[in-house]
């Protein structure tokens, strides 16, 4: 009877690795984009026309500014979980479970890159 791998192989890992890359410029992207769209909220350009609905719109772009801050630290906390899971594929301690030192399943990796849990220790943990 053979043991299960403690950890996946150099091919395996460059799939990981492939998958993260991918991701982290995306994210990188999205970034870029919200960072752009906040800074042109903040230039308001010729439109500073004096109304009663400008009261109005000061509020809806204060929510729009606080939203896409919000989404922007969501992203930079998702880049910065991709590149610890980049760093432990260099260490080689990427896709093992911290709950349970087992192997994470490939297809977990496939949608979460980034995760450190199967979904048994993840399952474990809400309880």
């Amino acid at each position: 009877m053979s043991e299960a791998p403690l950890r996946y192989s150099r091919e395996e890992l460059a799939e990981f690795e492939q998958i993260i890359q991918e991701k982290l410029v995306a994210a990188r992207k999205e970034v870029t984009f919200i960072k752009e769209t906040l800074s042109r909220r903040n230039d308001s350009g010729t439109d500073n026309t004096a109304s009663s609905s400008k009261v109005l719109e000061d509020g809806a772009d204060t929510a729009e500014k606080e939203s896409l801050n919000q989404l922007a630290s969501r992203q930079m906390k998702f880049i910065q979980q991709l590149e610890n899971a980049y760093t432990r594929i260099k260490n080689g301690t990427y896709g093992v479970c911290i709950g349970t030192g087992k192997l994470i399943p490939k297809e977990r990796l496939r949608a979460v890159p980034h995760t450190q849990h199967s979904i048994e220790a993840k399952m474990a943990r809400r309880d």
